[in-house]
């Protein structure tokens, strides 16, 4: 196998273009000061499982734009849709009649569901989740898992520069998957509890996730039903890949509301907040609204979607191929004598070296990944889309018996990343 990368001029400049007009040229989750300066920071176009960066290289995606790339980029079904929409209309004065198809079809699919909201990001359905849950119940207290993500809000954002303390004054804290943790924090908010956000499993950044366990979800339910509070499952990044309805169905578990996004318009900028009949007063009440909320466009998109998810395997596929990647990975890291500590669900996997602390074997693993033609990453969970082939699985393997033997012949030489090692630093010092 040779190097694929030709040049990456076009990227750099770029880059110091957006320096001259934009903060730091990059913002939010596509900045790049938290993976290898080789890395790629601009794309200019997508197909399949694949994306070409600003230079023409080309890469198999195993990122797939951050989870909204479940189908394909490009697929040609949902373009074709949204495309004929376009024609017609999107951003109108009033939604097009697909809002209530897209609402009846993911009522339709999502067991716990009796309603639906539309925004644009996931932001924006978790702080509708935690606003109609403060409106329901009148009290203001909100339980988040210690090291999850639910946005870029005040509220939730992992980064908290520029949010005072009472932005956060009612959020509190417990451990994924921890009972006694979570009974701790209830009793500690006492009468004034609005709800238990949950991630459908620990995906947090950085370190090994973890599935739900089946009686600390129960347990989360339970304490709701005694309290009154509301269970809130925030699905916006594992929706639709786990299983065709919300994530916590596969431990048994329904919660009033769930959060949307990323995938289920495959890639057309929308999401949702669907609820139960239980805190439908709540969501009546509370004022959530954007101008381009309505938008006909990514509504159509999400339509088409939903019926290739109903009537295609593609979630059978991305697990039978997710496994294949994690078994052939797994031997290739042992012949090289790497161990890798690989969690999460076989179709959303998280991939760390055991022994790396500060990433240094992780990110020389993603640079010689990258050359060859394949983008993972080396702290984030990634994901699979059902574009994806064996073939594409082959030609990954191969790339990870190279880029394991380059990592293991430079291992002497590696550094850690100085910004990941603030970051981990300002982690520690916040658990």
């Amino acid at each position: 196998m040779t190097a694929t990368l030709l040049s990456n001029a076009a990227d750099q400049s770029l880059r110091a273009r957006a320096a001259k007009v934009v903060p730091n040229g990059m913002y939010g989750h596509e900045s790049t000061i938290l993976l290898p300066a080789s890395y790629p920071q601009f794309f200019q176009r997508a197909e399949g499982a694949h994306i070409w960066d600003a230079d023409g290289n080309r890469y198999l995606d195993f990122m797939c734009a951050y989870g909204p790339n479940l189908l394909g980029y490009n697929n040609r079904r949902v373009n074709d849709v949204a495309t004929a929409q376009l024609a017609l209309g999107d951003t109108m004065t009033g939604p097009s009649p697909h809002f209530v198809e897209l609402a009846e079809a993911l009522v339709g699919m999502v067991s716990h569901a009796d309603w639906a909201m539309f925004c644009k990001n996931g932001t924006d359905a978790t702080t509708m989740a935690m606003t109609a849950a403060r409106a329901q119940t009148g009290k203001r207290r909100i339980l988040v898992a210690d090291g999850a993500y639910h946005g870029a809000a005040p509220w939730c954002t992992p980064i908290p520069f520029g949010v005072v303390p009472e932005e956060r004054a009612f959020i509190a804290k417990y451990h994924y998957n921890d009972i006694a943790s979570l009974e701790a924090a209830v009793a500690e908010a006492g009468d004034d509890l609005a709800a238990i956000f949950a991630a459908p499993f620990k995906h947090d950044a950085f370190v090994d996730q973890l599935l739900p366990d089946p009686a600390y979800a129960r347990r989360a339910r339970e304490l709701c039903d005694q309290t009154g509070a509301m269970l809130i499952v925030d699905d916006v990044r594992a929706g639709f890949r786990l299983i065709r309805d919300c994530s916590w169905e596969l431990v048994g578990v329904r919660p009033d509301m769930s959060c949307w996004g990323k995938s289920f318009a495959n890639g057309h900028p929308i999401s949702a907040l669907l609820g139960n009949d239980r805190c439908r007063m709540g969501a009546s009440q509370i004022y959530a609204t954007g101008s381009f909320w309505f938008a006909a466009v990514p509504m159509a998109a999400g339509i088409e979607t939903l019926k290739i998810l109903r009537e295609s395997d593609y979630l059978e596929q991305s697990i039978r191929l997710g496994t294949v990647w994690r078994d052939g990975l797994d031997r290739a890291a042992r012949d090289h004598g790497f161990v890798l500590r690989q969690t999460g669900p076989v179709q959303m996997p998280q991939i760390l070296f055991e022994d790396d602390p500060d990433f240094r074997v992780g990110f020389a693993w993603g640079e010689a990944m990258l050359q060859r033609g394949v983008y993972v990453h080396p702290w984030h969970n990634m994901f699979f889309c059902a574009a994806m082939t064996e073939a594409d699985i082959a030609f990954t393997l191969d790339a990870a018996d190279y880029a394991f033997g380059a990592v293991r012949a430079q291992l002497g030489s590696l550094e850690p990343h100085p910004v990941v090692m603030m970051m981990l630093g300002a982690m520690a010092g916040e658990h």
